[in-house]
């Protein structure tokens, strides 16, 4: 059964690497692309998103990062893994698309606004612009087809997979390439708005909005992998299901205290203080301890590592004028 979940698992990371690489490949091209536009066009809503695109580059280099790093297996001196690792790689990637997407397009806006700017030839900027939306398209379509399949396979709607998946590499690919499309419509916009009115406003107030885009991408994207940082368990749904599997196992009377933690996108621990029944012997909770884990991790793949502590109920407890919360 471990055999069979750590190949499911090596399988969903082969997926997700998949899906970050063609965002990475796709930003690049796309990237080199919208600056030449932007310096022909003389466009600051085209070069927002050239620094847009850049951001996007390098926050899939720091999740392909993450992806590699946190798969790392256990050793002496990092007993639980590395699992953690990959949501410190992400909230740098979060910094990445604040720092050098949302700043450049807010400061390029204000520039313009104060400043004008020359209207050069939008036709490369057009060109490009249609190209990239391919491209983003094709991106996101990889992304949202992952993001499909784990929700089928957790049985939960879309949504809601998208905003508690603990993946959250493809959630940062799915919300920038989303931002992207967003971004690249915003820019049409500025472009035709200048070229009917000869006013460079529009595409200043287009650089305003991208910029707007990108600081809200940032902070979810930051957000989500703070909570991971800071510690996230399990859904309470999931916690009530092994509470129940816990006391399902002969010799167990009640479960006093569970605590789970989310260690990556499919790596969980769960600790737990059990009351054993008092006429059990030590070979029989030594056994009830080992099948308990032996059920968690067949009903929940995601479970890797189980640590029951045989605590005495709050009846002994009191019988013996201990405090009766362990």
């Amino acid at each position: 059964m471990a055999d069979t979940g750590d190949t499911a698992g090596a399988k969903k990371n082969g997926d997700s690497t998949f899906t970050v690489l063609v965002a990475a490949f796709a930003n690049l091209g796309i990237a080199v692309a919208k600056a030449v536009a932007g310096v022909i066009s003389g466009s600051s809503a085209m070069l927002s998103e050239a620094a847009h695109s850049v951001a996007d580059t390098v926050t899939e280099v720091l999740l392909l990062t993450s992806l590699k790093r946190s798969v790392r297996p256990a050793d002496e001196d990092h007993p639980l893994g590395h699992g953690p690792e990959r949501y410190i790689w992400a909230l740098l990637a979060a910094v990445a698309t604040f720092v050098g997407g949302a700043v450049f397009s807010l400061y390029d806006g204000i520039h313009t606004l104060t400043h004008g700017e020359d209207l050069g030839d939008p036709l490369v900027s057009y060109i490009v612009l249609a190209v990239a939306f391919v491209l983003e398209g094709y991106s996101l379509r990889t992304g949202l087809r992952q993001v499909r399949g784990e929700a089928a396979h957790h049985r939960v709607s879309f949504g809601r997979y998208l905003r508690r998946t603990p993946d959250t590499a493809v959630k940062a690919v799915v919300m920038e390439d989303s931002a992207a499309l967003a971004g690249l419509l915003l820019a049409a916009g500025g472009l035709l708005g200048g070229q009917l009115t000869g006013s460079g406003v529009w595409d200043a107030v287009a650089s305003l909005c991208i910029g707007a885009l990108l600081l809200y991408v940032a902070w979810v994207l930051g957000r989500s992998n703070a909570e991971f940082l800071v510690g996230r368990p399990l859904s309470r749904t999931v916690r009530d299901r092994i509470r129940a599997e816990l006391v399902a196992v002969e010799h167990i009377e009640a479960v006093l205290e569970l605590t789970t933690l989310v260690q990556g996108p499919r790596e969980a621990l769960v600790a737990a203080k059990v009351d054993f029944r008092d006429v059990s012997t030590a070979a029989q909770i030594e056994w009830a301890c080992e099948r308990a884990e032996q059920r968690l991790r067949e009903e929940f793949p995601i479970v890797r590592r189980v640590y029951l502590d045989p605590t005495p109920g709050f009846a002994q407890r009191r019988s013996e004028g201990l405090n009766p919360w362990p």
